[in-house]
């Protein structure tokens, strides 16, 4: 029988690739179990061994990049980064798509797409052009894999979750829900410190009361749209939430493209991930130039029963909240001993790897009433991409 993991998630699933998970449990929105994982479910098929070594040198590089194998045939190891960046960019096309319906340039105007006006006057058309970039991203990672002849992904079976029941909202299911989330949003304060995450540095949140409860960053409703000229504290907030979100969901690409990067062996494919991650980098930068501009306030959601504060970050803030400190500061790399650099981070093993990408979306809500058997797919890729390794000939 073949596995459902394998018929619903990538394209052309080979026989060899066919297996039967048991039913295990894991309780959203908790991390997935990592090293018990493999042993409930039976999934091997998905999970590739490492490879014997990290290049010597650039000119074995070099001459293996001129090599027929390297022309038409990716390693192991390459096929499983590829196959979880197209999965992530698949992810991130579905919750931008939202965004875009609600806040894009051409959503109709309301007080929530006011509300991202408040934090920039071309909110609009960024919303616009991330989905667009998304969208390009996923669909060239698929056609890349498939001109290899390797499996593409496909979530689409997945795409179960309830959109929001504004009127003018396609009422399509989802992968992701951006109605109940909780904010990670550290990612503020890490790019305004000294410290390094790889070298076990943590950071407090800039918006603290987004990462407790359940939050919403898209309107539910058409009561929630609000009046475009005057838009209530509860329609701010839904807005101010959403420009926190932007920041969060784009760094995760930026660390996740750098880290997988490391670990490629062909140079085509590097040249890839440096290409798109070079893309997300610049969507991140956009995003925490924006979010830092959201107005006072404090409201309460009577559906998610949560309430959310933001402080004016513009003025009056200690450096590692201020809001127009936008370039990363210097920190800690490689070694302590070095001078501190200015880099993103985090991009070491166990951070923002494939796995912690995954988790840092499963604790933030997004996927909040998905199935078991997505979340064993999308783990299951994540592993493999961890498990790869860069390869030499021999």
């Amino acid at each position: 029988m073949q596995s459902d993991i394998h018929h619903s998630g990538l394209k052309d699933a080979k026989a060899a690739n066919e297996s039967s998970p048991s039913a295990t449990s894991f309780p959203a929105p908790n991390r997935l179990a990592r090293r018990s994982f493999l042993r409930n479910i039976g999934i091997g098929a998905a999970l590739l061994a490492p490879g014997a070594a990290l290049l010597s040198s650039s000119v074995k590089a070099l001459a293996k990049n001129g090599n027929e194998r390297e022309k038409n045939t990716l390693t192991r190891g390459d096929v499983a980064i590829l196959q979880l960046l197209a999965a992530a960019e698949l992810i991130e096309t579905d919750l931008w798509q939202q965004y875009n319906e609600l806040g894009g340039v051409n959503a109709p105007d309301s007080g929530y797409k006011a509300g991202l006006v408040i934090l920039d006057g071309d909110q609009p058309q960024y919303i616009a052009d991330n989905t667009d970039d998304e969208i390009s991203h996923g669909a060239f990672l698929n056609a890349y894999l498939k001109s290899k002849g390797e499996q593409e992904v496909d979530l689409s079976h997945f795409a179960t979750l309830a959109p929001s029941q504004v009127s003018f909202v396609p009422q399509t299911g989802r992968l992701t829900n951006l109605k109940q989330l909780t904010v990670d949003t550290s990612w503020w304060t890490r790019y305004r410190g000294i410290r390094n995450p790889d070298f076990g540095a943590t950071f407090p949140n800039a918006v603290p009361s987004l990462h407790s409860g359940q939050h919403t960053a898209i309107p539910r409703s058409n009561a929630e749209l609000g009046d475009p000229n005057n838009p209530s504290d509860h329609v701010k907030a839904i807005a101010f939430t959403a420009g926190f979100h932007f920041g969060f969901i784009e760094q995760g690409g930026t660390s996740l493209y750098a880290t997988l990067a490391q670990k490629v062996t062909s140079l085509e494919v590097l040249r890839i991930l440096l290409s798109i991650g070079g893309s997300e980098i610049m969507h991140f930068q956009t995003w925490q130039d924006k979010a830092g501009n959201a107005t006072p306030l404090t409201d309460f959601d009577p559906i998610n029963h949560s309430t959310v504060t933001f402080k004016d970050l513009t003025t009056g803030q200690p450096e590692t909240l201020q809001a127009n400190l936008i370039m990363p500061e210097p920190c800690e790399f490689i070694s302590p001993n070095l001078p501190a650099c200015a880099i993103i981070r985090p991009t070491g093993p166990g951070q923002l790897d494939a796995r912690g990408a995954i988790n840092s979306f499963i604790e933030d809500g997004l996927f909040r009433g998905q199935s078991e058997t997505f979340l064993r797919l999308i783990d299951s890729l994540a592993r493999a991409a961890d498990a790869a390794d860069r390869e030499i000939d021999d």
